[in-house]
């Protein structure tokens, strides 16, 4: 009797909080606030400032300065390409500067939305969400040779700014759309980036199963900021999604079989060729490309979808359909698969996806995002620090047509954008948004800024995965590992194209934070190692770049320490170098110099010295 009535008041206990779950900020409908009337209107270049101000005027503060031009073209580099300016780029931008200075800014905004690289860096950011890999994983981990047509079609996407409903809706449920074109068809190739287990007496039902979940939770992480994985097993323990919701959601992809597309791909790129016979003596034929897709089973191959009793497959429940957590807007009446799925996901009446997604697009040009926790949207993620930019910004977004590259421009014409990102208190947070964040560039970016102040840097937009210099005792650790290295101008390809083996990831990208690529993930870790510096130092990638540069210093400069020391501020940190700055560089400069007995070794270890900065690897 004691326990049932314990049982009783714990039911009690918790009914006030499931009810209150369903009025969560996240929950309630998208407003469309008013933009705020402030004092600092001098510094209101967006609506976006006038939200921001309003909240640091009632705590009695205001905007930082902006920052200096040349660091502002470093940012915009950074941010919308992931690249450094060149010497070029600055000289421009300077005298355009003097000029005037708006009119300058906003070219090189447009200019960087036209980049073919502005799709490159995006598309990082998204299939980091998508959890794209090129090898399945687990102990086989088999390669997938074709998985980056899917990775060049998010380029091409985001540098044709398609718009984000159609961008997702064709992912989802690319092969329902009626008379599916082969880039459609390619789109779904995004549910097929999760795991798969390939080995020999495999339980095929258990590994189609994990695939689905996968699924499900890839889904809520990326348009939903919701945490539904935790409904697998049991109810959700903080968020009002129950286990019986969770398997109405997986029903929307348990219908689906792999499928592999004949394709024509649109850029000349080499293909491998098979092997042959020793007694075929004909000429090697390129291989067909195959893109992996999902396809919908037909009706008779169709699935009974069962909730799994404590999420175990082989211990089926009650029956469910397809449906959508009841916390949400309603489904509309008719058929029930991705392809309504992914057009509910979209209706007016959805609170969570373009919030979401604007939250995703800010948290990449300001360090943070709104909500600082962009995977869970749910009562115990953080609540958004400025609730009503937010609301503003997702009704603009959807308004807007879904593009990405006008919410982006929107963001970086702004004065918040614009702010200097010094630290005047240090004991005060930024949650207002009193300054721009300072923070490293991701591991790829790492990479590539060093390419390119060296100038090994190979500009090539998609194709075929590359294979930079990997020691052997790195791919010993795997198994079957074949790593073909690349030469020529491939060995230089930027970051994203490397190829991403699973079980034996390329080192330096996980050493500064790239993702393992098995689960979706929306927020990179920022971690500051000992790993990082030596890495920087002596990862052979890293030193051929110092080298190379050092020694084309050396060659333009010869004995003009003080000009070759400007060149590499220049191409390294893009800004003139301090007086304080040549003086000790020179001095260091001329250590090294009676050291090795060198110009040329001297000025290379000068290169180093300017590579190794943490400026170098900070977008400030």
């Amino acid at each position: 009797m004691l326990r049932f009535v314990s049982s009783l008041i714990f039911c009690f206990s918790i009914l006030p909080l499931v009810a209150s779950d369903s009025d969560h900020w996240a929950f309630r409908p998208i407003g469309n606030p008013p933009v705020p009337v402030v004092k600092s209107v001098g510094r209101v270049a967006s609506p976006i400032d006038a939200f921001v101000l309003a909240k640091l005027e009632a705590a009695g503060w205001n905007l930082s300065d902006s920052a200096a031009p040349q660091l502002l073209l470093r940012r915009l580099h950074l941010d919308l390409t992931g690249l450094l300016p060149t010497s070029e780029d600055i000289h421009a931008f300077e005298n355009g500067w003097k000029a005037d200075p708006k009119k300058t800014y906003t070219a090189k905004v447009d200019e960087l939305l036209a980049s073919p690289h502005f799709g490159e860096q995006w598309a990082r950011h998204w299939l980091d969400i998508a959890r794209y890999g090129d090898s399945d994983g687990y102990l086989g981990d088999t390669l997938r040779l074709w998985a980056w047509v899917y990775r060049d079609w998010v380029i091409d996407s985001v540098n044709q700014d398609q718009p984000y409903d159609q961008f997702s809706i064709e992912q989802l449920a690319g092969d329902l759309l009626p008379n599916p074109s082969q880039s459609q068809k390619i789109a779904t190739g995004f549910h097929r980036n999760n795991l798969k287990n390939t080995e020999a007496g495999l339980d095929k039902e258990l590994a189609r199963t994990k695939q689905v979940v996968d699924r499900v939770a890839t889904t809520g992480n990326a348009w939903l900021g919701l945490t539904v994985a935790c409904a697998e097993c049991h109810d959700h323990k903080h968020d009002p999604i129950s286990q019986r919701e969770f398997f109405e959601l997986y029903a929307f992809f348990n219908n689906t079989k792999d499928s592999d597309i004949s394709i024509k791909l649109a850029k000349d790129w080499p293909l491998p060729k098979p092997a042959k016979k020793k007694d075929d003596k004909k000429k090697d034929e390129p291989v067909v490309p195959k893109a992996q897709t999902l396809v919908s089973l037909s009706e008779k191959e169709f699935r009974k979808t069962h909730i799994h009793i404590r999420g175990d497959y082989s211990r089926p429940g009650e029956e469910v359909s397809s449906a959508t957590p009841a916390v949400l807007h309603e489904f509309p009446e008719g058929k029930r698969d991705r392809l309504s799925f992914a057009n509910w996901l979209f209706s007016e009446e959805n609170p969570l996806t373009s919030r979401v997604v604007v939250n995703q697009i800010w948290q990449q040009l300001l360090g943070s995002g709104i909500v600082s926790t962009p995977d869970d949207f749910g009562t115990h993620g953080n609540p958004p620090s400025h609730p009503e930019l937010l609301d503003w910004l997702a009704t603009d977004f959807r308004n807007s047509g879904w593009s990405r590259k006008k919410l982006i421009r929107q963001i970086v014409m702004s004065s918040t954008y614009q702010q200097s990102s010094v630290n005047r208190h240090p004991d005060r947070p930024n949650e207002l948004l009193w300054r721009q964040n300072s923070f490293r560039v991701n591991a790829e970016a790492v990479r590539d800024i060093h390419l390119v102040a060296s100038g090994l840097f190979t500009p090539t937009v998609g194709g075929p995965s590359v294979y930079p210099p990997l020691p052997e005792f790195v791919t010993a650790v795997g198994r079957s590992v074949k790593w073909p290295e690349s030469k020529g101008p491939n060995r230089y390809r930027r970051g994203l194209y490397i190829f991403l083996k699973r079980t034996v990831m390329y080192p330096m990208l996980t050493t500064f934070d790239a993702p393992d690529t098995s689960v979706s993930c929306s927020r990179r870790e920022m971690t500051n190692t000992p790993m990082q510096a030596l890495t920087l130092l002596n990862d052979p990638v890293f030193f051929e770049c110092a080298e190379t540069l050092g020694r084309e210093l050396h060659a333009t400069h010869q004995d003009n320490v003080e000009a070759a020391i400007e060149d590499v501020f220049q191409r390294c940190l893009n800004r003139e170098p301090f007086p304080g700055e040549v003086a000790t560089l020179s001095s260091a400069h001329h250590d090294l110099l009676q050291s090795a007995k060198d110009p040329e070794l001297a000025m290379i270890a000068t290169a180093r010295v300017v590579m190794n900065l943490d400026e170098f690897i900070t977008r400030d």
